[in-house]
């Protein structure tokens, strides 16, 4: 899998030389070109941009509902970030593709932010819960053993969203040293903001009748429940190409259900919702709620023009969560 990405890539990249052929530069004037991967990267960028919006050039990758793990880029998106200022990505295997596309970049004092390097330590390996359902593994014969994957769902920890912003402000005044102070502003009171969100969750799970979450669904929220004390259920890991579940996945679900007496089934967005349901009819009681969390995973622009935000979709998440503990 590995090499074809890497002869793909290496494709899309000529392309992407002949395409930008007696093209200097992609910036819009004096402007600073910054390139995200993903909504949650891009709405913290405007975020600490504030009123200065108008200097940067802004791209967000993935802007067509395309998930995380199966985007790759194209020709236009290799130039984009080929001669951009700031580059800001996840990392993990979602991202194996941005070391190759960094090593042609033109623009050789591009910042590059990658989250899970940022977090150091605090990013957390994905883990396999009782009851959940793995993932076959592919691996040639006598192929070296891949090092540890990482849960890649940072940014659903308000938490590392307030680090991660403090960070990508440090150096994006770095870049535009003569608009540092009002970045810094802006960052000082997003990240107020932010603080204040996550002490909702706190109390909220404080105040909760159960503190246990079951997804008939991926789970790609374990940074949120760890940073609160949950304890949680799910038929995948939040990384996982999985989309039927096993007899033997429902039937452990739909008997946790049972056993702990839940009354809410989750699951994420951009799902066609037949896990939980399956789920549901599997239990005794069959009347539990079917909830949704957003992992911002689909989040495009038209979603923004329309008033999304990184936070007022993590607002309405403490909303349906406080329903799911009641």
């Amino acid at each position: 899998m590995k090499k074809i990405l890497s002869v793909t890539l290496c494709l899309l990249m000529i392309i992407a030389v002949f395409a930008g052929c007696g093209v200097t530069d992609t910036n819009k004037g004096d402007k600073i070109s910054i390139v995200t991967t993903i909504f949650p990267e891009y709405d913290w960028v405007m975020q600490i941009l504030g009123g200065k919006a108008e200097n940067a050039d802004v791209t967000m990758l993935l802007d067509n509902g395309v998930d995380l793990h199966s985007y790759r880029p194209t020709a236009d998106d290799i130039v984009k970030i080929s001669t951009c200022d700031m580059f800001i990505c996840v990392g993990g295997e979602s991202d194996e593709w941005v070391e190759d596309v960094l090593k042609e970049a033109t623009n050789k004092d591009m910042v590059v932010i990658n989250l899970l390097e940022t977090l150091g330590d605090k990013a957390k390996e994905e883990e396999l819960v009782e009851g959940m359902q793995g993932e076959e593994e592919e691996g040639e014969e006598g192929e070296a053993e891949e090092g540890p994957e990482y849960d890649e769902h940072v940014w659903l920890s308000l938490q590392n969203a307030a680090e991660l912003c403090s960070y990508i402000s440090s150096k994006l005044c770095e870049i535009d040293t003569d608009n540092k102070d009002a970045y810094k502003e802006n960052t000082d009171a997003y990240v107020a903001k932010l603080n204040a969100l996550d002490k909702q969750y706190k109390d909220a799970v404080g105040s909760a009748g159960t503190k246990t979450l079951l997804f008939g669904d991926r789970f790609p929220f374990r940074y949120l429940t760890d940073d609160y004390g949950l304890d949680y259920y799910a038929a995948f890991v939040g990384c996982s190409a999985e989309t039927e579940a096993s007899f033997e996945t429902i039937m452990f679900l739909a008997k946790k259900v049972d056993e702990l007496g839940l009354k809410v089934i989750m699951q994420i967005e951009s799902t066609d919702g037949k896990i939980a349901k399956t789920i549901k009819d599997t239990t005794k009681a069959k009347n539990q709620t079917i909830l949704t969390l957003d992992s911002m995973q689909s989040t495009t622009s038209a979603d923004v023009k329309n008033g999304a935000s990184y936070l007022s979709i993590m607002e309405k998440n403490l909303e349906v969560l406080k329903d799911a503990l009641k």
